[in-house]
């Protein structure tokens, strides 16, 4: 049986479309670990620039790769760093405004200050720093878009945990024996879940747009890895004279973020009580009398 959030972000257009194009990245990305019409790999210069149309549906680049099975190759690349910073983030997120909202006055005012420092260090430019030292590589994207996502997270998600938490069921909860730790996961994540969403979608959105503009300047994934940044900063030298080689590419990309960031709003939509009261409400008929 369908569960019911999902139904309702089926319902919705934004969510269909945003599910839709995650979905075919994702599966994209599962299927290349098998198999791709063409080694990504595998260079023929006698197949270079050829349009597209069979065998090669997106046609080829200057050293003859079949540029769909780059494509695909790539999508792994992009779920990897999208899921991990993703997961980073959270796990940073949920810890940083736990403490900030829950714990003492001192500990409380230490994370909020903690916050607004780190927050104003851009995450591209600290992904660079650490890249300049340690190397390019997809695992820096990963923490650097993590944690300062997380950050992110932290400072919208705290107030909304502070709100929540004077309410009377938080109370109730706490007069029938409810740890605080069981409080948090039972009653607080749920309700500021859908602002969680939300932000949780634009970091993993943005960590899409970091590994490839971290590997198109060369701070990202390394020239043996498959990556639609590095794709689009190679194909770029040539845009005047094959510019359709750079479109797929660069769609990709932007579809990706797309699709991220409008199935966040989906999802808060189809997970937030609140909004599905309001709605019920203005579409309920007023009763003349």
């Amino acid at each position: 049986m369908t569960p019911r959030w999902l139904h309702r972000l089926w319902q919705t257009a934004t969510g269909r479309f945003g599910l839709i194009v995650v979905a075919v990245i994702a599966l994209a990305a599962l299927v290349s670990l098998f198999w791709t019409p063409f080694d990504p790999r595998a260079s023929d210069i006698g197949d270079r620039w050829l349009p597209p149309g069979l065998p090669h549906l997106l046609g080829t680049d200057d050293t003859g790769r079949d540029i769909l099975s780059l494509l695909m190759a790539g999508a792994r690349t992009t779920v990897f760093v999208s899921v991990g910073a993703g997961l980073i983030a959270t796990l940073v997120g949920i810890a940083l405004a736990a403490l900030g909202a829950l714990t003492t006055r001192l500990v409380r005012e230490t994370v909020a200050v903690l916050v607004d420092i780190l927050i104003a260090f851009p995450v591209l430019l600290i992904a660079m720093m650490i890249s300049s030292v340690w190397g390019g590589s997809l695992w820096v994207v990963i923490w650097a878009v993590g944690i300062g996502f997380g950050v992110n997270i932290a400072r919208v998600t705290r107030p909304e945990l502070r709100r929540v938490q004077q309410s009377d069921f938080i109370l109730a909860a706490r007069a029938s024996g409810l740890t605080p730790a069981q409080t948090l996961v039972r009653h607080l994540l749920p309700n500021v879940a859908p602002v969680f969403i939300v932000q949780l979608s634009w970091s993993m959105a943005v960590a899409v747009l970091a590994e490839a503009g971290l590997s198109y300047l060369g701070f990202g994934a390394s020239v043996v890895e498959p990556s639609w940044g590095l794709l689009l900063a190679d194909l770029q030298r040539y845009i005047g004279v094959h510019p359709l080689t750079v479109i797929w590419p660069g769609l990709t990309i932007t579809l990706t973020v797309l699709a991220l960031n409008l199935l966040g709003d989906g999802l808060r939509e189809a997970t937030d009580p609140t909004l599905r009261h309001r709605a019920a409400e203005t579409h309920t008929p007023a009763v003349v009398a």
